[in-house]
């Protein structure tokens, strides 16, 4: 099974809080490096109820037009598939106008927020009748769901998700549900359809993959990217060394609950030496990295390192 590690990229910004582009280009390679199959832009990690709508789409055709570059670049490569929502608004009429502007940047599937059709959470029907409408309004291109928690989390039911599936116009769910047997339930909705099901949480990746989950969709690859990259290629033919590689990886997935985005951007500027300007966010003061939380990235780090050195580098 071809499995694949998305990383749910951040946005960072210059000291004057303007998009650093020349950092989202390093953050691109960055993550090519490491054999991510794809990079899932405007999302929550990005910060996207905190842009405009003009910096959703610059942050995401910056990032598609770096790895068309990456891809000339490096033809013997698997070519990265860019996904992005940007869908954050209330009404009919500004998602549609959001999601146009995303879908027109070139991107392979546009993702839709699941808590943005039926805002109320009245029920099924309404989330179906939501969703076809908007899939009217929007060109013929692949979709895709994500169960994003805020401003709350719309679980996919049943019903949902066999509607997304047996339209044939979407191709990827980004699962929240943190459930392995639920998410093996999913993975059989979806058999035989052109839908496919990531999973964002760390701790269940290895279950949900061995299940039919087709990898990784979350946080943790701002910090190890080549780790979750190996697991999803190597699961099934190096059984316990992925084991191995799991447990280390949902162990330090647990410090999600530290000062998040802006622990991935201490790592990515400070560790991994990425050329960010800046580590300011707009969703949390940078007075919320505690010297704490630097000692655990940085051991977490350590950790990391070791492993890809044990276990990836030298089989």
């Amino acid at each position: 099974m071809n499995c694949s590690a998305f990383p749910t990229m951040i946005t960072p910004f210059t000291q004057d809080n303007h998009i650093d582009t020349g950092a989202v280009r390093a953050m691109c390679d960055w993550y090519a490096e490491a054999g991510c199959g794809g990079i899932f832009t405007a999302c929550q990690s990005s910060e996207i109820f905190n842009l405009s709508v003009a910096e959703r789409v610059l942050l995401t055709k910056t990032v598609v037009d770096r790895a068309a570059e990456i891809a000339a670049a490096h033809p013997e490569r698997p070519k990265m598939k860019i996904v992005a929502s940007g869908h954050v608004s209330d009404t009919f009429e500004e998602q549609v106008y959001e999601l146009l502007a995303v879908a027109d940047t070139g991107i392979d599937t546009l993702i839709l927020i699941s808590n943005r059709m039926d805002i109320a959470n009245t029920g099924d029907d309404a989330w179906i009748a939501d969703t076809a409408r908007l899939m009217n309004a929007l060109p013929q291109i692949s979709l895709g769901v994500y169960e994003c928690p805020y401003p709350y989390k719309r679980l996919m039911s049943d019903r949902m998700l066999s509607f997304c599936a047996q339209s044939g116009r979407f191709a990827y769910m980004k699962d929240t549900c943190c459930d392995a047997a639920l998410m093996a339930h999913r993975c059989e909705l979806l058999r035989g359809t052109p839908m496919q099901l990531y999973n964002a949480s760390a701790q269940t990746l290895l279950s949900s993959m061995r299940s039919g989950a087709a990898g990784y969709c979350g946080v943790m690859c701002n910090f190890h990217p080549a780790l979750y990259a190996w697991l999803c290629s190597h699961f099934e033919q190096e059984p316990q060394k992925a084991e191995l590689v799991q447990a280390f990886l949902g162990t330090a997935a647990f410090t999600e609950s530290l000062a998040y985005p802006v622990t991935a951007k201490y790592h990515l500027r400070e560790i991994a030496g990425l050329p960010l300007d800046s580590i300011v966010t707009r969703k949390r003061p940078q007075s919320d990295l505690r010297e704490y939380d630097i000692e655990c990235i940085r051991a977490m780090d350590l950790l990391a390192r070791h492993m890809e050195e044990a276990l990836i580098d030298h089989k």
